[in-house]
């Protein structure tokens, strides 16, 4: 299934100036490490924080695996990143400059495919009208077989 290329409505995806901006007015110094790190999420797509880390490492080579974990989680409160759980390790990161989504895991080749969170929408609407919950499914990983596995 192709990833959608739309923004979700509900999305509010900085502007590529914007993060810097909003790090600052929440007392974050902009360091060039946080610079380096969101760059490496904005390049590999979806990224551990090993996969980050050594990314950022070809760059910089003395950060270190803890600045890569705390810039993550500032970087998420803030909004400007999302970790899903793709496997049973480390989370994977994601920039939310694109558009909200979930991922399927195929368990037989590894593919992860992200789908736009409207695909999802029976669900969280019935979820909202049933039981008055809000769903966030941008953390959602759903674990199955691709059309190539299955068949």
């Amino acid at each position: 299934m192709p990833e959608a290329e739309h923004t979700h409505p509900n999305v509010t995806a900085p502007a590529t100036g914007d993060w810097r901006a909003e790090l600052r007015a929440k007392g974050y110094r902009l360091t060039p490490q946080r610079e380096l790190i969101l760059a490496a999420i904005e390049d590999l797509g979806h990224a551990t924080p090993d996969e980050v880390l050594a990314h950022v490492q070809e760059r910089v080579s003395s950060v270190n695996a803890s600045t890569v974990y705390r810039t993550l989680e500032v970087l998420e409160d803030l909004g400007l990143v999302r970790h899903a759980h793709l496997s049973d390790r480390a989370p994977t990161y994601h920039s939310v400059s694109g558009h909200e989504h979930f991922h399927l895991k195929c368990r037989g080749c590894g593919q992860v495919t992200s789908v736009d969170v409207d695909l999802a929408s029976a669900l969280t609407d019935r979820l909202a009208d049933e039981l008055g919950f809000v769903a966030d499914i941008g953390h959602l990983t759903v674990f199955g077989r691709c059309s190539r596995c299955a068949g």
